[in-house]
């Protein structure tokens, strides 16, 4: 890149040895100040001193365990010895268990470098097992450090009060996990639980954690919805999993050639805990689900030993076995059985799920939507709820609790917060008012034209994957008619208003259909089409990303999709939705920000704004490849974005091949500006806060490699944020400062007490709630070689709200990130066999998302190649993806 009239180098962006301290905290001052409540308590007395962890070592009197049983069956277990052990070898002093090997005390417990041990009848299912706990010293903790942490003193990582913060969370945990039912820091309890479809039901429940805040710690308390097995009858939960009124509605469902039916069942089946008991067994065997048959099982046989013929053995059915075993004659012998790891067969009639089991895989269409309206609350009624449980539980009072040296009052924290001025939007000159600041973080496109219209669209075409009975040729004409219109009132020109119409079958060859739709476009040699309108006659996921997938990566041509009911009824607010859609695809810009305010804020300095998210492969799923997505603005405004798409090893949370995809950014950048950026604003999601300083670290110096690469010299300033989303801090308007729907109103922005200490971080409310408990973005500044202030910086954020460029409402979250999301979400479409699902079925109760697993808890698969994705070279630069 060579240099261009006032594109001088920049800041400090170029110095890569910069320490592991984040960047140092400071407030905003900017806005209206009001008062919010927090789901926050402050904890008004905790430890300064020591507190003892151990090791636990749990083994059976026979041998030892292969794999540690559940963490329910683990806690009982402790929880059993301790009753048993308190007054005698414990001394009275109470511990607490992370269910798994890690085990706290308030006191020792036994000698530093003593073993101690613990002898134990325990009695479940009507059987009895014998165990020995080994509890040995592993380390001291020394709580003080939480509070140099908090007052900020002495430069603490986040990752040095772990143990701590853990230690108190247990503390907590061990009153909540009484009455209800705990995973991890959640805990739910079947009250007011809702049966969804599929075999299971929905959870209301409350999630708790310290967190350090400015000065204090805090415990944090949200509601929490979560998809939970029935317990009762296995056979009862099939049928409901296939929709069918009786169990003998599933003859020949279960079977090798119903690979649609049987790869739900074992999908629904697969680590769940059941129960076997039948009049031939003594009590209940508990045993975990491996899988299923090939067969029935009046088919599915095995040698056998008739106990009666000494000696001898025959081949028998399974159904045979149990009626010459135990002379019970299935009912249900055309199903298939189950198995456990030993490989052992049980008929599914005899079996019944074990309570208290929660369903970790990815809930379908249908429970999403079950659970996003579970989950939606008012936020008011959401505050009443968290309220109510301090109160019922009353963790302040718990001898535990207190042992531990906590002292916990029963209301929530009162909070600072601002409102930010709201931006002013510019449209296209063409508007009856061009520019104008949006009230409640929405408006209209009534009398608006856009910025800047994107290449006229002269060639083009529609396909309707659905029949002439279901969408008629008539109604397709009046839809195209008004989306005509719509984009040419909207300043988006359409000179050809009368594409040619083809119909296809959604079940056929979609690539072939596709073509077929394009051969009737009469575009001059060598010119393409511009855009393929696609009618599709569901919303079924597979058809979708099949014509996506040919257009990114065989026709190199956009496409709009579009659901055949809105042919039937065309209006024109989703005429001019499509229209801001297409003109964004085609190169246009829809609205922009007031470029005197906007520049002012960036202080005149050309900008590349740069968004990062990275997508999983959901849980078991190791052997599929996690993807990162990158989009870069390729205008002076921030409005326009290209994207790259890296496969990367299975769950890796590092971006891989970075510079490279920076250098890429770097060059379109000044391919459409021809000015080289001097300052870099880079936005980077899912990172937890253990890992900020790690991935701070490498991939800020990643980027100034990128630089320093095209051209000696060259150092841009760089501002790196973590953006996090999935946290658990709601906050509530007191009187009436909220908005229609209860909430925090857009611009609302909070920067103290309950954020983190040492550290530039705010959360914002840049959204105005459709409906339930909004919750704000946590954006945290990692690195700035800018100097931005706190008020700069919020702004900034928050006035990019409003440009996102396919919605008439400020977004949640910041444009740069929430393309990367759009981004990495079509990956499904670069790669079809992926099949990335959500990462679990879990959700808070602001609404559904894909769960909270700890990055880099599942390991995944080193094998899968680190590679850029390509998409079709005519769709390189292009925002293909809104």
């Amino acid at each position: 890149m060579g240099n261009q009239p006032g594109s001088g180098g920049g800041g400090g962006g170029g110095d890569t040895s910069h320490s592991t301290a984040l960047q140092p905290a400071s407030h905003g001052t900017q806005g209206k100040r009001q008062k919010v409540y927090a789901n926050f308590v402050e904890i008004s007395k905790y430890p300064e001193r020591d507190i003892y962890q151990y090791d636990v070592v749990v083994t059976p009197e026979r041998g030892e365990f292969k794999k540690l049983p559940s963490p329910s069956y683990m806690r009982s277990v402790f929880d059993a010895a301790m009753g048993e052990h308190r007054q005698g070898k414990l001394n009275g002093i109470p511990m607490v268990y992370d269910s798994r090997k890690i085990a706290y005390a308030p006191k020792r417990v036994c000698e530093a470098k003593d073993t101690l041990e613990l002898d134990l009848s325990f009695k479940e299912d009507g059987r009895t097992e014998k165990y020995i706990i080994r509890l040995r010293e592993a380390a001291v903790v020394n709580t003080k450090i939480l509070a140099d942490y908090v007052r900020g003193r002495g430069g603490i990582a986040v990752g040095e009060i772990q143990s701590a913060l853990n230690a108190l969370d247990l503390a907590i945990g061990s009153v909540l996990h009484l009455e209800m039912i705990g995973f991890n820091r959640s805990f739910f309890t079947r009250e007011q639980s809702l049966v969804t479809v599929g075999g299971l039901e929905l959870w209301r429940g409350f999630s708790f954690s310290v967190r350090p805040g400015i000065d204090n710690l805090y415990l944090n308390v949200n509601t929490a919805v979560t998809a939970m097995y029935p317990p009762g009858s296995l056979l009862d939960a099939l049928v409901n999993v296939l929709d069918v009124r009786e169990p003998s509605m599933l003859r020949g469902r279960l079977t090798r050639d119903n690979m649609r039916d049987m790869g739900d069942v074992v999908k629904y089946l697969r680590g769940l805990q059941v129960y076997c008991s039948h009049r031939g067994l003594k009590g209940k065997r508990r045993f975990s689900v491996r899988g299923t048959t090939t067969r029935a099982l009046d088919q599915e046989s095995f040698d056998w030993e008739d106990p009666d013929k000494p000696g001898h053995t025959e081949n028998v059915t399974v159904a045979e076995y149990y009626l010459r075993r135990y002379n019970i004659k299935l009912n249900y012998p055309f199903l298939p059985g189950i198995t456990d790891r030993r490989k052992s067969v049980f008929p599914i009639e005899f079996c019944s799920i074990v309570e208290n089991q929660r369903f970790k895989g990815n809930l379908n269409e249908r429970q999403t939507g079950d659970m996003v309206k579970f989950a939606c609350q008012h936020p008011g009624k959401n505050m009443d709820r968290i309220v109510d449980i301090l109160k019922k539980r009353n963790l302040g009072g718990s001898p535990i609790v207190q042992s531990f040296g906590l002292s916990l009052p029963k209301k929530l924290a009162e909070i600072e917060s601002r409102v930010l001025p709201t931006p002013t939007i510019e449209y296209g000159s063409g508007s009856r008012e061009p520019s104008f600041v949006p009230r409640g973080g929405a408006w209209d496109l009534r009398n608006k034209q856009v910025k800047q219209s994107g290449k006229p669209l002269d060639h083009w075409a529609v396909l309707v994957l659905a029949s002439r009975q279901q969408v008629s040729d008539n109604a397709v004409k009046q839809f195209i008619t008004a989306l005509v219109s719509g984009c040419n009132q909207s300043g988006y020109r359409v000179n050809e208003p009368h594409p040619p119409i083809s119909y296809g079958n959604p079940n056929a060859d979609i690539s072939q259909e596709m073509l077929h739709a394009l051969k009737g476009v009469n575009c001059p040699p060598g010119v393409k089409p511009q855009l393929l309108l696609v009618v599709l006659p569901t919303t079924n996921v597979q058809v979708y990303q099949n014509v996506k997938n040919c257009a990114y990566k065989t026709l190199g041509i956009h496409t709009q999709c579009m659901q055949s009911k809105h042919v039937q009824r065309p209006n024109m607010q989703y005429c001019s939705n499509l229209c801001l859609k297409i003109n964004a695809k085609l190169g246009g810009v829809n609205q922009v920000l007031l470029q005197s305010g906007f520049q002012e804020v960036l202080r005149g300095k050309p900008t590349l704004f740069l968004g990062c998210d990275i997508t999983h492969p959901a849980p078991g799923e190791q052997d599929k490849a996690s993807i990162a997505s990158v989009v870069g603005s390729t205008n002076f405004e921030g409005t326009r974005y290209a994207a790259t798409l890296i496969q990367l090893p299975s769950r890796q949370e590092l971006v891989d091949k970075l510079q490279e995809v920076v250098v890429r950014h770097l060059k379109i950048f000044h391919r459409s500006t021809r000015t080289k950026p001097r300052r870099i604003i880079f936005y980077r999601d899912g990172v937890s806060e253990s890992q900020f300083s790690q991935v701070r670290d490498r991939e800020l110096i990643e980027i100034q490699r990128a630089c320093a690469s095209l051209e000696q010299g060259y150092k841009p300033d760089i501002t790196f944020l973590a953006v996090l989303k999935r946290h658990n801090a709601r906050f509530f308007p007191m009187g009436r400062d909220g908005d229609k729907t209860g909430n925090c109103v857009p611009g609302t922005v909070i920067d103290r007490s309950v954020t983190a200490p040492g550290i530039t971080d705010f959360y914002l409310f840049a959204h105005a709630a459709i409906q339930g408990t909004s919750r704000p973005t946590h954006y945290y500044v990692l690195h700035d070689d800018s100097e931005f202030t706190a008020d700069a910086i919020q702004q900034l954020t928050y006035n990019l709200c409003y440009t996102y460029a396919i919605c008439t409402r400020s977004v949640s979250i910041v444009p740069p990130v929430y393309y990367a999301h759009r981004v990495a979400a079509r990956a499904r479409c670069h790669l079809l066999d992926m099949r990335m699902g959500f990462e679990e079925a879990t959700t808070e109760a602001s609404g559904y998302h894909g769960g909270s697993t700890a990055v880099g808890t599942i390991p995944g698969d080193p094998g899968i190649a680190t590679k850029i994705i390509k998409v079709n070279a005519d769709l390189d630069t292009a925002m293909y993806f809104m």
